[in-house]
């Protein structure tokens, strides 16, 4: 029992010290944006290596879930005649949930964990410290560029995610449910309001920003080598998506 007790205890406490360094984190970010002050060189490299790097996979993913949600509708499309819901169904799902959600997963894939490595990589061989020494704020130059790049550039993906996503429940809607362009595009016009689209980009927006959070958090606290920065991908990984569908849970209860 006191075993049990003590591993829970251990257990809280990291929990605590994980939570603290994250708010400290974000306070740090915060400050060093008020005013802006930042290297607008890094800023830019990190919206091309995180944003448009990302497009051709975002779109990939995007165009197929659009096609999936039309394949798992045909069935009930075929059997009651429902031509008219596809659109509309597409939209909302694609707008408010599947598209924020989805894309912020792919997003923590594949460019949160490559932050959480970079930074990770760069604390183990002492680069960090070596800015420092140079008089360099590693917060300034690494941290507050890469923060602002991934919530502006999962923001703008969502965008392009949610056109392609459309775009794919249309070309798919034709080919296995039977539904023309016009009755899709009729469905989705009218049913589909600009309220959804706002929903799911204020939800890109903090979703951005928790992958941010995470993966400088988890990098920039490496310890153990090369072995720690495995440790640190995994763990900001797992802890983005947590993040995304806790936080995604409170969003919609708050939205609706």
């Amino acid at each position: 029992m006191y075993g049990l007790i003590a591993r829970l205890g251990d257990v809280f406490l990291r929990l605590c010290h994980e939570a603290g360094g994250l708010l400290f984190l974000l306070l740090t970010v915060l400050k060093a944006l008020l005013p802006p002050r930042f290297d607008l060189a890094e800023f830019w490299r990190n919206l091309y290596k995180m944003g448009v790097k990302s497009v051709p996979i975002i779109s990939m993913t995007a165009f197929f879930t659009g096609g999936i949600m039309v394949i798992q509708a045909s069935v009930f499309v075929k059997r009651f005649g429902a031509t008219s819901l596809v659109g509309w169904g597409a939209g909302y799902a694609v707008f408010r949930e599947v598209g924020p959600i989805l894309l912020g997963l792919m997003f923590s894939g594949r460019v949160g964990s490559n932050n959480t490595a970079e930074l990770g990589t760069m604390v183990v061989t002492e680069q960090i410290d070596g800015l420092r020494a140079l008089g360099i704020d590693p917060v300034k130059y690494l941290l507050v560029p890469r923060v602002l790049a991934m919530v502006i550039m999962l923001f703008i993906l969502t965008i392009i995610g949610d056109v392609i996503a459309i775009a794919g429940a249309a070309v798919f809607g034709i080919f296995l449910a039977d539904v023309s362009y016009a009755a899709f595009w009729t469905s989705f016009s009218q049913n589909v309001h600009v309220v959804d689209v706002v929903h799911g980009l204020i939800k890109a927006g903090i979703f951005g920003f928790i992958v941010s959070l995470t993966s400088c958090y988890a990098g920039i606290s490496v310890k153990g080598g090369a072995v720690g920065v495995g440790r640190a991908v995994n763990n900001a990984v797992v802890t983005a998506a947590l993040g995304i569908v806790i936080s995604d849970y409170f969003l919609t209860y708050t939205l609706s």
